[in-house]
């Protein structure tokens, strides 16, 4: 299994809708692809002070890097992800990504 973790730095004065919008894309955009088996997202609460900066972000897992693979090639995740890149200071730079792969 692959846990595709994205955090963001949202720019200042981010429109909420925006990205509020953009995460419920995603959530959709999971919901109907083979091997996407579970999503989640939050604003970061930072209670270890580990991840200053990092405003919010999504969890999804796959069953495989295939089901990943297919995700990050889909029109709807590459339009998505271009409007969540927007919201996210220094554009690209302002979003982390790990992609963990897990054994449970």
């Amino acid at each position: 299994m692959i846990e595709h973790i994205v955090v963001c730095r949202l720019l200042a004065g981010y429109s909420a809708e925006d990205y509020a919008a953009v995460i419920a894309g995603l959530e959709d955009l999971v919901g109907r692809l083979p091997g996407a088996r579970r999503f989640t997202a939050g604003l970061n609460r930072d209670f270890e002070r580990k991840s200053v900066g990092f405003d919010a972000g999504f969890a999804i897992s796959f069953a495989d890097e295939r089901a990943l693979d297919r995700y990050a090639r889909h029109p709807e995740h590459q339009a998505l992800g271009a409007r969540l890149v927007a919201l996210c200071e220094g554009g690209a730079a302002g979003i982390m990504v790990f992609d963990l792969d897990s054994k449970g």
